[in-house]
């Protein structure tokens, strides 16, 4: 098992070890949380990644959302009862129809573009991840921390006890850059795709928070009463 798989595993064993420590040797040894997606994220490796396969798979992007149309468009001739839905029994109607073999055709396209795009992030993520380990250690050395726990495993927790950010500081000085092309062969990792899940999920609900709050601050704006 890898340092990474070791710290992406639930911490309930460490928490029931540390439960079952004598009270001495609890109140001797620090303990801290790291939370590992929001650590990478704030690299600036990671930061300048996603910005680079942006600009890098643009090609393929304009293309996913052209057969995502396609797709859509496609779909709206199967929808035979109007309720803009397309249930089992109208695929199957469509079954031996030329128009389910493109839609077969589309799907196995749209999915082909998001594993070169989603490789390129989860490439990055990788090489990134290969310096966790050291990152961690340093921290953990410098601040005499005894164990480090996922805080999504804790009950509670005081912020003092959160080190992501100088982990964060630490990985910056370790991997200032990564690459967003993968070579010839390269398959992700389980740990690495993992964490880009996990990345893509918290990446996905700030942007969602983002957008109330937005939507929040312009309806407000329209309920403010005017000035006499």
């Amino acid at each position: 098992m890898t340092l990474f798989t070791k710290l992406l595993a639930p911490a309930g064993l460490a928490l029931t070890a540390l439960a079952a420590l004598p009270v001495h040797a609890q109140i001797e040894g620090r303990v801290a949380t790291v939370d590992i997606s929001r650590t990478i994220i704030a690299t600036t490796a990671f930061q300048q990644a996603y910005e680079q396969v942006n600009q890098t798979y643009t090609q393929q992007n304009d293309l996913r959302r052209t057969k995502a149309q396609e797709r859509q468009t496609l779909l709206a001739t199967f929808d035979t009862n109007g309720d803009k839905q397309v249930d089992d029994a109208e695929l199957a109607a469509k079954q031996n129809s030329g128009d389910f073999t493109k839609l077969q055709t589309l799907e196995q396209e749209i999915q082909a573009l998001n594993n070169q795009i989603d490789g390129a992030r989860i490439f990055a993520i990788e090489q990134i991840i290969v310096h966790y380990g050291a990152a961690l250690q340093d921290v953990t050395t410098a601040q005499q921390i005894k164990m480090v726990i996922d805080p999504g495993s804790l009950l509670f927790a005081v912020p003092e006890a959160d080190v992501s950010q100088q982990v964060t500081t630490a990985l910056n000085g370790k991997v200032a850059s990564v690459g967003v092309v993968p070579p010839a062969g390269w398959q992700p990792s389980r740990e690495g795709a993992q964490i880009y899940q996990e990345i893509q999920q918290r990446l996905l609900a700030a942007q969602m928070m983002q957008q109330q709050q937005q939507q929040q601050a312009q309806q407000g704006n329209t309920a403010a009463p005017t000035g006499r």
